[in-house]
Parts: C-alpha cells; structure tokens; sequence
C-alpha cells in the first residue's frame, strides 16, 4: 500500500474547520485514524482516503491533532528537508495496519494478536522516547509537532491512552458487512450498531426492506 509520493509544497491548509475528505465518525483520534481505510472489510471495494504527507497533515487537522498554523509550519519543513522520503508515512501506515487487529480482538472479546501487539508496544515506547512530560497535573506524554514523523508518535501516545482509559468499554465496530470502521459508543443504552446511521444504517435499512418486498411479492 505504501508509495513513494513527491515532497509536498507547503499547503493552504483552511483555518477553522478543515475538510480532510474523511468522515471523522469515530468519536476519539485513534478509531478516526484506523477508519482513513473505507470498506476495510471487503476487499473488492477496499480504499484508502488518506495518501500522501500533505493528505496525512490535512486529515490531522481535522482530527484536532494539530493546529492549521502547526500543519503549514511542519509541511514548509517536509518541503525544506533535503532528503526527503516516505518513511513517515510509512509509519502511519503501518501503525494503522497494527491497530485493526488489536480493536478487532478488543470488540470480539479476545486476546489480542502478539505480533501486533509487540509491534504496538514498540510504537508506544518508541513516541515516549522522543515526547516530553511537563511538570503538569495530569500527567500527560506530549509528543513534538515539528515534523510528520511526530504525527505517528502523538497517534501511539493516544492509543495508550485510548487502550487504558474509562471508554475502553464502549469501543466498537460497525455492523454493517465489510466497514470495518470503529467507534465509541456514546448513547445511553449502549446498543449503538453503525459508524454512521445515513451510512451503513440507511444501507441496512434498504437491504432489509428489499427483503420484505420479495417476501411479499
């Protein structure tokens, strides 16, 4: 999946809201960034929404991981740096490919994989090594934001503090066949089945009602 993608120019990246071109359904940063893949569980239809460093930015953005001034600082570096490569979005891409079977074991009550789960632990050890902890209460790692590379730190930092936190329960996976999408399920009776009601919902609700009307006729 990963490419090599020409050094991007400094972007116009839209103070306020940002449109990054991906739904941001999730209801936490993480469960956004494993969604940046559509269809994730069907194959023939599967697509990857965010490509490139400045699509990786962009999408940042929207998710609240970084500022629109931050973003244009860190790509004018991306731009400026004289060896350029796609190490870091190779990273976000394969931090992303170790998340889903990790929340797939976490929604299907399982153990998670080993492999993945050492490959997380390393990204997690790997984002504390170059973070910094202020003498703050909450204690909280804060990852740098000068370069892309940061953007991969933050995004492990994040999962520790998704995969150890109170909503842990409330993790979920999108019923409708082949999403794959996640996210935390914040209604009251805690029954929440779809990434998206006018999405994967509507779809369920059509294929259901075509059902009736063969039944019927």
């Amino acid at each position: 999946m990963t490419s090599k993608h020409a050094v991007p120019r400094a972007p116009d990246v839209p103070k306020g809201t940002p449109d990054s071109g991906v739904p941001l359904v999730g209801g936490h940063p993480v469960l956004d960034f494993a969604n940046t893949v559509a269809w994730r569980l069907d194959p023939a239809r599967t697509v990857d929404r965010v490509r490139g460093a400045e699509a990786w930015v962009r999408w940042a953005v929207a998710a609240g991981l970084l500022t629109a001034d931050r973003a244009e600082a860190l790509l004018r570096a991306e731009a400026a740096d004289s060896t350029p490569s796609n190490a870091a979005t190779a990273a976000l891409i394969g931090l992303r490919a170790v998340l889903w079977p990790v929340l797939d074991a976490l929604v299907d009550d399982q153990q998670p994989p080993a492999a993945e789960w050492e490959a997380l632990r390393r990204n997690m050890v790997l984002a504390r090594e170059g973070a910094v902890l202020p003498p703050a209460f909450p204690l909280r790692w804060q990852p740098g934001t000068v370069r892309l590379g940061d953007l991969c730190h933050a995004l492990a930092l994040r999962t520790e503090d998704l995969l150890s936190g109170d909503g842990l329960g409330r993790v979920r996976r999108c019923a409708g066949p082949g999403c794959g999408w996640f996210f935390l399920d914040r209604s009251r009776s805690g029954t929440r089945r779809w990434c998206s009601s006018e999405d994967c919902g509507n779809r369920d609700r059509a294929r259901r009602h075509y059902a009736r009307t063969r039944q019927h006729g």
